[in-house]
């Protein structure tokens, strides 16, 4: 097992088990659909984390990608690996999420902006180059969703954050599901252009059961009153993606490309936990006469 494997594996497995450790409290705290989303943080933590390790381990090979014109290649390579880590313990613990989240957002923009929008000319009419595209960008979106939330309630900032963040990961959800409706053989959740091992069973089936939920997930993030439920149910069945889908994946495979293998199951982690970050904030439409504290209000102190 090569460095980098070994600590992409760890990275995750440490943010795993401090997540999972630190979460009854915000647990407890919530209700209904959100004790699904509180989730949303950790999967979103433990794939940075793991994106962070593999930038640090192998950021001579990374450096590669970053634009020709920026100088210090290698030094934007560590950058964003420490970049990710820092985000990473932030949402893990719960500490200056505001901010954390805020920069992570602007981080992806960037990345977007500098390394995927110049191949535009080239990549308009190949659909992977929009999936890329998109998928950075709503990962971008639900980090301003989480970032939202933890402002004060009734700011327009967070209210801002939250409601253009939900927009964007809700289009990108109809979108991708289009995908999974059209090419049904691709791999699930994030469509990318791997096709579906001949080991899965029904992959058409499974395409077509992914797709509704983010078709139907995508619907209800416009829309108050199904937020919460519809980024709960949607980001719930992208975790037991991961974890049944691209976990097996990763093992039949490990011999012999486990790098990606784990790039597949941190990508499909990081969607997950995005879609759970755009229900946060969203309270129920009765919320105004209820005494109960929501989520965001009985954890904002530490944020």
């Amino acid at each position: 097992m090569t460095l980098e494997v070994a600590g992409m594996i760890a990275a995750g497995a440490a943010t795993l088990i401090v997540g999972l450790a630190l979460l009854p409290p915000r647990f407890r705290a919530a209700s209904g659909a959100d004790r699904l989303l509180v989730l949303g943080p950790i999967c979103y933590a433990i794939a940075l984390a793991i994106f962070a390790l593999e930038h640090l381990t192998d950021a001579h090979d990374l450096a590669g990608g970053v634009p020709r014109w920026l100088p210090g290649h290698l030094f934007w390579a560590y950058f964003v690996g420490a970049a990710w880590m820092a985000a990473a313990i932030s949402f893990v613990l719960w500490r200056c999420v505001r901010w954390s989240a805020q920069l992570t957002a602007l981080l992806l923009l960037l990345i977007v902006a500098t390394i995927d929008l110049p191949n535009l000319t080239t990549g308009f009419h190949n659909r992977f180059f929009w999936i890329l595209t998109l998928r950075e960008t709503s990962f971008a979106a639900g980090a301003m969703v989480l970032g939202g939330s933890v402002w004060p309630r009734g700011h327009f900032t967070g209210t801002a954050l939250m409601r253009v963040g939900r927009a964007i990961v809700g289009a990108i959800m109809i979108f991708y599901a289009i995908e999974h409706f059209l090419f049904p053989h691709h791999v699930v959740g994030v469509p990318l252009e791997k096709l579906t091992p001949s080991w899965v069973p029904a992959p058409v089936l499974l395409a077509w059961i992914v797709g509704i939920a983010l078709f139907l997930g995508g619907i209800g993030l416009f829309f108050r009153s199904t937020i919460r439920i519809s980024a709960a149910v949607a980001g719930a069945v992208l975790l037991l993606v991961t974890v049944f889908y691209y976990g097996p994946l990763l093992v039949s495979e490990f011999h012999t490309n486990p790098v990606e293998g784990l790039n597949y199951v941190g990508d499909t982690l990081l969607y997950a936990g995005t879609v759970l970050l755009a229900g946060l904030g969203a309270s129920p439409v009765s919320a105004e006469n209820s005494s109960r504290p929501s989520l965001i209000q009985s954890t904002r102190v530490s944020a």
